[in-house]
């Protein structure tokens, strides 16, 4: 994969922008917002651990949707200090794009002014009021590796596994296991068996759970100590 290579989006009439390269749109063509709350907030239960120096990780930036989602849920738990979120992501999308997938979504798109301003000055390091934020460029199978963080939740949202099976692979769900504090979790929408397998292979108790919309299941868990 290039480095900095530009997302390739195509529009459905709803206003729900596909991945041309992977022929997959970047959130739920119900809900998306509700989609990220259910899966990946309601996934590692963030309501109730938000805590000072909290640090979430993500695999799939995409249109920073799920970012703005913890930074209402961080405003929501009083703004804990040195809270953190550190996303990868190997195929950018505009600020443009990004505008016009988050105008279906009020509720983020009106706290997501700073985010886009710095995004546009072509940023991938900002502050949100005090949320620090850190998109990682690259592919993940070379990028996470040599990241030196470790994450108490990961949103494991690359596209289906189906269609982007290298952001799902056994390697890299060892790395993200290695990069997890012990006792951290992760939540993802896929409940695809060897997604599941691969994460439990990297140290996570894993347990399927009630999907979002049409999805009848998902998948989270938590790192054995």
């Amino acid at each position: 994969m290039a480095k900095n290579q530009i997302a390739d989006i195509s529009w459905k009439e709803s206003g729900v922008p596909v991945a041309a390269q992977f022929g997959d749109p970047y959130f739920s063509l119900e809900d998306g917002l509700a989609e990220t709350r259910h899966v990946f907030l309601g996934g590692n239960d963030l309501s109730a651990r938000l805590a000072s120096g909290f640090h979430i990780a993500e695999l799939g930036f995409g249109t920073g949707l799920n970012m703005l989602a913890t930074f209402l849920t961080w405003q929501e738990a009083g703004a804990p200090n040195r809270a953190r979120f550190t996303s990868f992501e190997a195929f950018p999308m505009t600020v443009e794009d990004i505008a016009k997938a988050l105008d279906a979504f009020p509720e983020a798109r009106a706290v997501a002014a700073p985010f886009l301003s710095a995004w546009g000055d072509g940023a991938r390091t900002f502050d949100l009021d005090g949320f620090a934020v850190e998109v990682i460029m690259g592919d993940a199978r070379q990028t996470l590796p040599a990241w030196r963080g470790k994450a108490d939740a990961w949103f494991l949202d690359g596209f289906s596994p189906a269609k982007n099976p290298e952001l799902w692979g056994e390697d890299l769900m060892m790395q993200v296991g290695a990069h997890t504090v012990p006792g951290g979790t992760f939540a993802t929408y896929t409940a695809a068996g060897f997604v599941r397998r691969a994460l439990d292979a990297a140290g996570f108790d894993v347990e399927r759970a009630p999907g979002y919309g049409r999805k009848r299941h998902m998948s989270r868990g938590t790192l054995r100590r």
